[in-house]
């Protein structure tokens, strides 16, 4: 039996000012997390505002021309996007392709420039804009009209942009609400059995109606968008320049007759879906634009935001969130304040008596706690690239509570991600080393190669497989060979040099251990079943998961079903509730087990807190089936791959949060622990 004595002093009430740091983290995070949601929207601070004005004043401080740019069309059916000309809709004799960053190129956005030529505050009624021939002997144009009624049927959408805004199609709810979306459907599928989805509900302001009766019996519509397009006075001094602070639109179908002769009203258009004749499908457009002095240009995406989520959803799960944090911490504080106290009292009771002394609990694996781990090379490996992680995820997130990522500026969410990502291998490379020497490991060159070339070369032959996928589909979301070739540009001649730098510095220090370590290794006594392993971390990541499964809906929705997610202050606040939760929850259990006697916590705090991604893989299946209509065997291996990159994601991340917790609690409790 071990009789070791050693001495214990009261210096683990240094551990009170971690409480203290968290709650003052909390009130960081919620106060610059409400400040972001409760704030109104606006763009990207240092960007200009574009001036309109009427032709006959055109000049160098304004223009006339409003351009119509279109972006690739998506359906929340399937996961393949697709870019707007491959639908054979009308297109810019004079296609320009404005400048893409490194989230567009990822996301596989293709922004054109559409045959749309607006005029500034001119009115046009029915203006032809070309006509689509479709001939039944002709293979290549049957190809066309049978991909267009594909894409009716999966209820693809359009995406329209003027001046950065987002084109939007507003309708009316049954709250009274107005509700807008950024896109609106190419046109209208009806089942055999009559039963149409919402854009069904009024034929005549549906775009591109098919209308299944029978198995040959097809109803084809005109595309009519009808823009509205509001702005506002730049000031009082130069009324005849405007800007833009809204462009909505009003698709409807109608069936033109005469060429020649365009009215623009009447029924829809319809076709036989075994069409024998040659059939001419005719665009036209109307437009016209009214004055608003009420809105803002600074505040013009209000309108968009406030009606797309309800945030009282987001309060109640916040809130819900907040009292299970103050719980833990309640628990945190019994266990440090009280349960140590209690134990330090009662070893400094016996250690004054003339008995001979008994350690009991924790104490008793000084001697082991600091045990290198088994597999310590991969634990490094995964500390490093977590701690890259946890540094990207909070900058952006900033970042985007100051405004600077706003939805204006597309794909700069990714770019600020990955930019960050890349500069911050020496911090990765730094202490995946330095945790490495800790557990005294030896192969330095597998080690390097691990924290540079793993988790990116996973994601990397991930992303490269389901372009693959998508490459073979004839889908827009493919990331182009130049696209590849820049990221491992980044990746290789960026990351990884300065991971090598970090992992240099990182080698020439470890973490001192507080206790010395036994030469041989002690015997854990037998288990009690809420003491297992598999059961602890099971159980244990359920409370994180708790805490951000309704922030975990919402993104989900943003990214599958294409809606656009702007709350990050909600997201900073949930991001700070999911730090401090992971900590607490990993210190708790870390604890129980030391007091059982155990000292296996390296791995364990590590998956106990990182099994919270597994509960999330399981509820995005569970999204899958619940609420998405996604169809086709690609589609289904594209959601399963984004999604397995956004759980190793958090994999890296929360467990990276419940190991450092659990070391600084364990080596603060054992440096009041003094041999004798």
């Amino acid at each position: 039996m071990n009789t070791r004595g050693f001495r214990l002093e009261t210096n683990f009430w240094s551990l009170r000012p971690t409480l203290c740091g968290l709650g003052w983290l909390l009130g960081l995070g919620l106060l610059l997390g409400l400040q972001a949601a409760c704030g109104t929207a606006f763009d990207l601070p240092g960007t200009s505002p574009e001036d309109y004005c009427e032709s006959n004043l055109e000049n160098t401080s304004c223009k006339s021309l409003v351009e119509v740019y279109v972006n690739r069309l998506d359906s929340v059916e399937s996961v393949l996007p697709y870019e707007y000309d491959i639908f054979d809709f009308c297109q810019d004799a004079a296609m320009k392709r404005p400048s893409e960053n490194i989230g567009q190129t990822l996301f596989g956005e293709q922004i054109i420039s559409s045959p749309y030529k607006l005029s500034f505050n001119k009115t046009e009624t029915c203006v032809s804009v070309c006509v689509k021939t479709y001939n039944a002997i002709n293979n290549e144009q049957k190809k066309h009209l049978n991909f267009l009624r594909n894409g009716i049927r999966l209820n693809y959408q359009h995406h329209w942009i003027i001046d950065s805004m987002p084109v939007t199609w507003c309708r009316d709810t049954k709250d009274g609400r107005k509700h807008c979306t950024r896109g609106f459907p190419i046109g209208c599928f009806i089942t055999r059995n009559g039963k149409a989805n919402d854009d069904c509900i009024n034929r005549h302001s549906s775009p591109l109606i098919i209308h299944w009766r029978c198995g040959t019996c097809l109803l084809l519509a005109q595309l009519y968008p009808g823009g509205i397009a509001s702005w506002e006075w730049e000031n009082e001094t130069d009324l005849h320049i405007a800007r833009l602070i809204a462009a909505k639109i009003e698709p409807k179908s109608y069936k033109h007759s005469d060429e020649n002769n365009l009215t623009c009203n009447g029924p829809p258009m319809e076709i036989s879906g075994e069409y024998t004749d040659n059939l001419n499908v005719i665009y036209t457009y109307s437009v016209k634009f009214e004055e608003n002095k009420d809105v803002k240009w600074s505040s013009r995406w209000d309108y968009v935001l406030e009606s797309m989520t309800n945030t009282n959803i987001q309060w109640f799960s916040i809130t819900n969130s907040f009292v299970v944090v103050l719980f833990l911490s309640g628990l945190v504080a019994v266990v440090i304040v009280q349960a140590l106290h209690r134990d330090i009292t009662r070893y400094n009771q016996k250690r004054s008596s003339d008995t001979v002394r008994q350690d009991f609990g924790w104490k008793l694996l000084s001697g082991d706690v600091f045990r290198p781990p088994e597999n310590g090379l991969l634990l490094s490996v995964f500390l490093g690239q977590g701690v890259q992680i946890l540094m990207m995820s909070l900058i952006t997130l900033f970042v985007a509570c100051l405004g600077f990522l706003s939805p204006a500026n597309r794909g700069a969410l990714m770019t600020c991600a990955v930019v960050l990502w890349v500069l911050l291998g020496t911090p990765a490379g730094y202490v995946s080393a330095k945790m490495y020497k800790t557990f005294k490991g030896m192969k330095w060159k597998t080690h390097f190669f691990m924290t540079a070339l793993l988790c990116p070369g996973f994601v990397f032959i991930d992303l490269f497989f389901m372009n693959m996928i998508i490459w073979t589909e004839g889908s827009s979301a493919t990331i182009s060979f130049g696209g590849f070739i820049a990221i491992l540009v980044l990746w290789l001649s960026i990351s990884v040099p300065l991971t090598l730098l970090g992992e240099y510095y990182g080698s020439q220090e470890t973490f001192t251990c507080p206790v010395h370590i036994n030469p041989m290794p002690r015997a854990i006594p037998q288990q009690k079943i809420f003491t297992k392993p598999l059961i602890n971390i099971a159980v244990g990541a359920i409370v994180p998961f708790g805490c951000i499964f309704t922030q975990l809906f919402y993104i989900l929705n943003s990214i599958w079903t294409h809606e656009m997610y702007y709350m990050f202050g909600f997201l900073f606040i949930v991001f700070i509730i999911l730090f401090i939760t992971c900590s607490e929850i990993a210190v708790l259990l870390c604890y129980f087990h030391l007091r059982a006697q155990d000292y296996h916590w390296w791995w364990r705090s590590f998956l106990t807190t990182s099994f919270t991604a597994v509960y999330c893989f399981i509820y995005a299946i569970h999204y899958f089936f619940t609420k998405l209509q996604i169809t086709g065997i690609a589609s289904v291996v594209l959601y399963l791959g984004y999604t397995v990159i956004m759980v190793l994601i958090l994999f890296l991340f929360t467990g990276t949060i419940g190991f450092f917790s659990c070391f600084f609690f364990v080596t603060t409790i054992y440096s009041a622990v003094q041999v004798d």
